[in-house]
């Protein structure tokens, strides 16, 4: 940038620096005047707009933008528009591409044959010369148009996306509560109100004995199997075999026999064997 440009940004003299607004801030402190050395290209805000994937691109690109037919398009004009996309891409300093200068000298060669007169033969019809042209260009469109139709289609990670969700981790195993023997006695207590409902007509009753009911818990308590308190009891039996089934039931426990276990709390009571050690 020239001393001039730059003095017109400084403040005139006589006027405090706090009135003008500051170009930037720089560590905290404002920057009024520009730095002597700055350099700003002339082409440095420069911006191309239009980015073509080849020259049949371009050249799609202007006859569509003229609304020309593709079948007879207008190479006079289309080749000036041509030579102008071509220096303006010079001017800005880009490079251009081999394949952008043969179209160049292509078009040139066609807009030349069609300016030389024609010559009427009757052997062989005289090929159009754009004819070339023309194919390749309706080759490039429909290949054109069927990438944008592809493109348009639902596309995985772009459009839509696959949801996963991972199952939490379970515990392997649940660890039992305790049961409290007042548990224990308010079930036997349901049990009891049960067997109060049946009653006996027997004479006389036959003993039952702690030892024989303990011995048959434990075949019911097989195949390391849980088997439901309440289940133990016969209500049949009475008040006498309720009260021998749950001495027994106690012996066993007492005995390490048997194991009483409560999934939770005031939920049902199971029974089950011990596995021998």
């Amino acid at each position: 940038m020239t001393d001039e440009s730059t003095e017109q940004v400084r403040p005139e003299a006589g006027e405090p620096p706090s009135d003008q607004a500051p170009l930037a801030l720089v560590s905290g402190k404002p920057v009024v005047d520009l730095p002597k050395d700055l350099y700003i290209p002339p082409d440095a805000l420069a911006v191309f707009l239009e980015a073509f994937e080849g020259p049949l691109d371009l050249l799609l690109y202007l006859i569509r933008r003229q609304n020309m037919n593709i079948l007879d398009i207008d190479v006079s004009e289309i080749t000036r528009q041509y030579m102008d996309y071509i220096g303006a891409v010079e001017a800005m300093r880009f490079e251009l591409a081999a394949e952008y200068l043969v179209m160049a000298a292509t078009l040139a060669e066609i807009k030349s044959r069609m300016l030389l007169p024609r010559q009427e033969s009757d052997d062989e019809e005289e090929i159009d010369p754009r004819a070339e042209l023309i194919r390749r260009l309706q080759q490039y469109e429909r290949f054109k148009q069927a990438a944008e139709d592809i493109d348009e289609l639902p596309r995985m990670e772009r459009d839509t996306f696959a949801g996963s969700a991972a199952l939490p981790k379970m515990p392997s195993s649940q660890p039992h509560p305790d049961v409290d023997l007042r548990e224990l006695l308010l079930a036997l207590q349901g049990v009891l109100k049960r067997a109060d409902l049946f009653t006996s007509h027997h004479v006389e009753r036959e003993k039952l004995s702690t030892r024989e009911r303990m011995s048959a818990i434990l075949s019911v308590l097989q195949d390391d199997r849980f088997v439901s308190f309440e289940s133990l009891f016969t209500p049949e039996e009475g008040r006498l075999g309720v009260v021998v089934t749950f001495l027994a039931t106690l012996e066993l426990v007492k005995e390490q026999l048997i194991e009483v276990v409560q999934a939770e709390v005031l939920g049902p009571i199971h029974v089950r064997a011990r596995a021998a050690s």
